[in-house]
């Protein structure tokens, strides 16, 4: 690879310059800007603003990805607020953030922005968040002051009798159920 031609994930080129290099405001619109600008900050999350479902209460951040929605479909909500509520919690409880349309969707921007306690990740890897530290699905994890887990997707948690009983089992653990 030629010095010429590396490349930079949005989230790096800002720790590396910070605001030297250009500042455009997180709500900026489209229209102020130039055309060749558009494409390269829609790639990189700039035009997008930070949205949750819930209100976060208990410190509870809960990390989808849902390209073609807003947050979720109905019917992985559905189950999401089934689970929730076995855990003896509620959409009040928790903050639901799609990453697809989140400024960033990588675990330091999300952890500064949304200051969870427990985090729990559907359909996206540690790797895929990218966190400093692996671990398996269904583990419960404690990194920097916040218990993680990961799980499948919703969709194949609520059809899986098999990944359900070990997210119940994880959960348990991690809000202290009986």
């Amino acid at each position: 690879m030629a010095l010429n031609n590396i490349q930079l994930n949005a989230t790096l080129l800002k720790e590396m310059y910070g605001a030297s290099l250009v500042e455009v405001k997180e709500t900026t619109d489209k229209k102020t800007l130039p055309k060749a600008a558009i494409p390269a900050m829609e790639k990189t999350g700039s035009l997008k603003e930070w949205r949750m479902l819930g209100r976060q209460k208990k410190n509870i951040l809960i990390v989808v990805r849902y390209p073609d929605n807003e947050y979720m479909p109905d019917d992985q909500l559905n189950f999401l607020v089934s689970v929730l509520g076995a855990c003896r919690l509620s959409l009040d409880d928790v903050g639901i953030v799609n990453s697809s349309n989140a400024p960033s969707a990588f675990y330091k921007a999300m952890m500064e922005k949304f200051a969870s306690t427990t985090t729990l990740l559907f359909g996206l890897t540690p790797q895929e968040f990218e966190m400093p530290v692996n671990f398996p699905e269904f583990q419960v994890q404690n990194f920097n002051n916040c218990t993680f887990l990961h799980a499948p997707v919703l969709e194949r948690l609520e059809a899986d009798k098999i990944l359900k009983s070990k997210l119940w089992v994880s959960l348990r653990k991690i809000f202290n159920l009986s």
